[in-house]
C-alpha cells in the first residue's frame, strides 16, 4: 500500500468534507402554530425535509422551537430577515394585501387542492405583478378548506337561518358574509372560539370542518350546513427572506423551487382536503350537517355577489385586471376539478 498516497487521498477527501459543510447553508423557519397542527406536521416539516433532499443536504432548514412574535409579525420576520422562511394568514395583515381577495371569497369550489393549485397559478401569472410581496421571495400562496356553516341550534333549512345569530368570524371577508347574510360578527381568534360559544357570546361559527374538530368545537354545536362552493376560504403564505434567497448558489433555488410553488399548494390542499374529511367524520352523531337548500343557496349567492364584485375591485386597484385574475382563477379550478 504507498501510505504516503493514502494520506494525500484522506487530507483531500477531509478538505472536501469541509468544504462541503462550510457551504451547506441552515434557514430558520418561525412558527407560531403548535407543532400537533396539520399546517405544521404535514405541510412545513415536510417541505424542509424536501428542501433538504432536492439540494442534497447543501440547504437545510430549521423550524423553531417558540414563537418570534404574534402572527401577524410573521410576514416581516421574513422581510426584515429576522427568521428565513416565515409562514401566515395575509388577511392578519389588514389592508395590505388586496390580491388575496380572489382566493378568498365565497363560492370557489369545494376542494382545498384545486382552489390551492388554481392560486397559485393565477399568482405567478398575474398576480404577483401587484408587486405586494417584492420584498421576499414567494415559496407558496394557498387556501384552507372552504368555510362553512355552524350553530349551536336552529333549523338548519330555514331561509332566515342566520339573521341576527351571533357568529364568530376572525375579520375580514368573513365578516363581511356573514354581516351580509344577516348575522352579527363577533370578532375573535380562533384560539378563543370555544370560549366564546361555552359562554354564550357566540351562537355559532363560520369554519372549515378542520378548525371545528382541531379546535374541539363540536360538543358545542349541534347544527352544520355545507354550503357548495364554501362562504369563504382563508389566504396563506410561506416567503424566504429576499437576501437570504439571492445568497444561495443557483442550483440550490432551482432545486428549492422544484418542491416549493405549485408543488407546495398542492401539497397543502391536499393536506386540508384530508383533514376537513376527518374532522366531518368526527361530527357524526353529534352535529348534524345538512347540504345548503336551493331556496338558500340562491338568496345568499344573490347577497354576496355585490361582496365578490367589490373584492375583484379591491384586486384591480393594485394595477392588475382583478376580473381577469378572478376569471383565471375560477377557469384553473374548473379544470382541476375535471382532473
Amino acid at each position: 500500500m504507498n501510505v504516503k498516497f493514502t494520506k494525500i487521498s484522506l487530507i483531500a477527501l477531509a478538505a472536501s468534507l469541509a468544504a462541503t459543510a462550510a457551504s451547506a447553508e441552515t434557514l430558520t423557519v418561525a412558527n407560531w402554530l403548535p407543532p400537533s397542527h396539520p399546517l405544521v406536521s404535514d405541510v412545513i416539516v415536510p417541505m424542509t425535509e424536501q428542501i433538504a433532499e432536492a439540494t442534497g443536504g447543501e440547504v437545510t432548514a430549521n423550524i423553531l422551537p417558540a414563537p418570534l412574535g404574534p402572527p401577524a409579525a410573521h410576514f416581516d420576520f421574513a422581510v426584515n430577515g429576522i427568521a428565513d422562511i416565515t409562514f401566515g394568514v395575509q388577511g392578519y395583515n389588514a389592508g395590505r394585501f388586496k390580491t388575496t381577495n380572489i382566493a378568498e371569497v365565497p363560492f370557489l369550489g369545494d376542494s382545498a387542492e384545486d382552489i390551492s393549485v388554481a392560486y397559485w397559478r393565477t399568482f405567478e401569472a398575474m398576480l404577483a405583478d401587484a408587486g405586494e410581496y417584492d420584498d421576499v421571495k414567494v415559496l407558496g400562496v394557498f387556501t384552507h378548506g372552504p368555510g362553512q356553516v355552524f350553530l349551536k341550534d336552529g333549523d338548519a333549512a330555514a331561509a332566515e337561518l342566520l339573521d341576527g345569530q351571533k357568529l364568530r368570524v376572525g375579520g375580514g371577508i368573513v365578516h363581511e358574509v356573514a354581516s351580509t347574510l344577516g348575522a352579527v360578527p363577533v370578532e375573535g381568534p380562533s384560539s378563543k372560539a370555544y370560549e366564546l360559544l361555552s359562554q354564550g357570546v357566540a351562537d355559532g361559527i363560520l369554519f372549515p370542518y378542520e378548525s371545528v374538530n382541531f379546535f374541539k368545537l363540536i360538543p358545542q354545536l349541534s347544527v352544520g350546513v355545507d354550503v357548495p362552493g364554501g362562504l369563504y376560504n382563508t389566504s396563506f403564505y410561506v416567503v424566504m427572506n429576499k437576501a437570504k434567497w439571492e445568497s444561495l448558489s443557483p442550483e440550490s433555488q432551482a432545486a428549492i423551487d422544484s418542491v416549493t410553488g405549485e408543488a407546495l399548494a398542492r401539497m397543502a390542499g391536499q393536506m386540508w382536503d384530508t383533514v376537513d374529511a376527518a374532522g366531518l367524520a368526527a361530527m357524526e352523531g353529534q352535529v348534524t350537517v345538512t347540504t345548503a337548500t336551493d331556496a338558500q343557496l340562491a338568496a345568499w349567492t344573490e347577497s354576496l355577489s355585490p361582496v365578490i364584485d367589490a373584492k375583484i375591485a379591491e384586486v384591480s386597484e393594485t394595477g392588475i385586471d382583478g376580473q381577469a385574475a378572478y376569471d383565471m382563477l375560477m377557469a384553473e379550478i374548473e379544470a382541476l376539478a375535471a382532473e
